[in-house]
């Protein structure tokens, strides 16, 4: 394990450390990256314990039978991998994978705020939610309202520099 982490660095939280597995120090993984195995892409964690980030480098991951088991240096046995037991694992921007065109992050849409074609404010993206389908945004101004984040469909524009979403939505529609 190396330094504590500057606590002013921002970071998004894709899982964390469940439990030792076996007795060589790895560790079971829960991941909210999807899919969930992109969590072993990143070779560098932040892993928070006692209110402090610290820097871990990855030296093995993979799948195992339905979860995920992670090696880091410097935890060689199961009593350095129960001390982790519970941490958060982050990664921070600069390490998220460049986007293509009209592909977007969900923490880049939050607190966007959300416009029809006619200019009425609906109010501001609180969350998105997967459906199987697709995601839908949950936007949240004098009411809930829940919008497919199809593009060219319901989403006709996302301007991250405006933060503003322009969609084809009927604000009237319950």
């Amino acid at each position: 394990m190396s330094e504590p982490v500057k606590e002013s660095a921002e970071r998004i939280v894709l899982g964390k450390i469940l439990a030792p597995f076996g007795l060589q120090g790895w560790v079971k993984v829960h991941s909210e990256s999807r899919p969930m195995t992109d969590i072993g892409r990143y070779r560098v964690w932040q892993l928070k314990q006692k209110n402090a980030w610290v820097d871990v480098r990855v030296k093995s991951f993979k799948a195992q039978g339905k979860g995920l088991i992670a090696k880091l240096e410097g935890v060689n046995d199961c009593n350095q991998a129960e001390a982790l037991a519970g941490a958060e694992i982050a990664v921070t921007p600069s390490q998220l994978p460049a986007l293509a065109h009209g592909d977007f992050y969900w923490r880049d849409l939050i607190g966007l705020r959300v416009f029809t074609a006619d200019g009425v404010d609906l109010g501001i993206v609180d969350h998105l939610m997967e459906t199987g389908a697709n995601d839908v945004l949950v936007i949240c101004g004098e009411r809930e309202r829940l919008v497919p984040f199809i593009m060219d469909q319901f989403v006709l524009a996302v301007d991250l520099a405006e933060r503003r979403i322009t969609v084809d939505w009927d604000p009237d529609f319950e």
